[in-house]
């Protein structure tokens, strides 16, 4: 979508875009990012095109912000930050204006023993376990800064239920699905179907244990995106 409105918008340009990453279906995106490479001068007016893009692009996509970039900056390449939120309730079946943005357990979910085993994937750890048909040369050990479990205070609708939870994890880079198998395992952990003792196993190096359960797209949604402009 991004594409078809800036041949819209930019009917006599060449460009390109690059992404600096892309999410599964049903999840969505606070803080996106791409890069527009322009040949030729400069967009002058940024404020002015900001406008103008934001009024051409379906309702599902807002820019926010549009600046100038050092020419050797790469987005994928460059180092950045990302963190991941997923929201989630249990218990009574939500409104079904809630199923976009957040996952609902029906079955009970024992929220303190969810708290305890999101700190087990804090720091540096082999995710092979948790990645969809991993590779045999995979790049599997992955170091996560954040790692918790809090009440929600991200989204708030008066169609949502009157508590909900937000899983918060932060790192330089996740692999296909990892976030969302993070949170299956943390849910299986609720429901009492898994053991702290199977998530430490599972992040050791020699780990061959293989889960199966993938959370919902619907809940995930990337919360923020931080680069470092420093570099060279």
């Amino acid at each position: 979508m991004l594409l078809k409105t800036l041949k819209f918008v930019l009917p006599d340009r060449q460009y390109k875009i690059l992404g600096a990453g892309r999410t599964d279906a049903k999840v969505s995106a606070l803080d996106a990012a791409f890069e527009l490479f322009l040949d030729g001068e400069p967009i002058a007016l940024i404020e002015d095109f900001k406008v103008h893009f934001n009024k051409n692009l379906p309702s599902d996509i807002r820019i926010i912000s549009i600046e100038h970039i050092k020419e050797k900056f790469n987005i994928i390449q460059h180092s950045k930050e990302k963190e991941y939120v997923y929201l989630f309730s249990f218990g009574k079946k939500n409104h079904p204006y809630a199923a976009p943005f957040m996952a609902n357990i029906q079955e009970a979910l024992n929220v303190e023993e969810m708290e305890k085993a999101a700190q087990l994937f804090q720091g540096t750890h082999n995710f092979k376990s948790y990645t969809a048909k991993p590779k045999e040369n995979g790049k599997f050990i992955r170091t996560i800064s954040l790692s918790e479990i809090r009440e929600n205070t991200i989204l708030k609708a008066n169609f949502f239920p009157k508590k909900s939870y937000a899983y918060h994890i932060r790192g330089e880079g996740f692999m296909r699905y990892q976030v969302r198998m993070i949170m299956g395992v943390l849910i299986q952990i609720g429901k009492g179907e898994l053991q702290l003792s199977d998530i430490e196993k599972s992040l050791k190096e020699t780990s061959e244990i293989k889960f199966k359960s993938v959370a919902p797209g619907s809940g995930l949604m990337l919360h923020s995106l931080a680069f470092n402009f420093d570099e060279d």
